[in-house]
């Protein structure tokens, strides 16, 4: 008698592998995901220092923040990466800037030169302070 051999596969061997294939799928989705947050919060974090190098350099000129403005493409920037901006500012004396970051925490500059994380502009005296 002569034993015949399957070709192909069982439905159990196709589940496992099937199973095997979805675990590896959601470790990476779940990296990806972090390294994105990651890479956008550098950004956001790059973009509040051009802002505070542009308000530095308009005070150089002019001795007074009354004409600086940030520009509209940090601003747009932010935005798109997650961040939410606040600026406030006491015209001729202080400036301050912060935003949220993508994947949590925050980051603030001002015109004491402080750029730290974790802090918010406060709007009386525009630098900035823990929340």
């Amino acid at each position: 008698m002569q034993i015949k051999k399957s070709k192909g596969f069982t439905i159990i061997e196709l589940i496992v592998v099937i199973a095997i294939i979805a675990i590896l799928a959601s470790i990476v989705l779940v990296n990806v995901t972090t390294y994105i947050n990651k890479a956008k919060a550098a950004a956001v974090k790059s973009d509040i220092s051009s802002i505070a190098l542009g308000m530095g350099t308009c005070y150089a000129e002019n001795l007074s923040y009354a004409s600086c403005t940030i520009d509209a493409t940090l601003s747009g920037d932010i935005t798109k990466q997650g961040g939410t901006l606040v600026t406030t500012a006491t015209p001729t004396t202080a400036y301050c800037a912060s935003s949220t970051l993508p994947g949590g925490g925050t980051i603030c500059v001002d015109s004491t030169g402080v750029t730290s994380e974790s802090k918010v502009c406060t709007t009386a005296t525009s630098v900035c302070a823990t929340p």
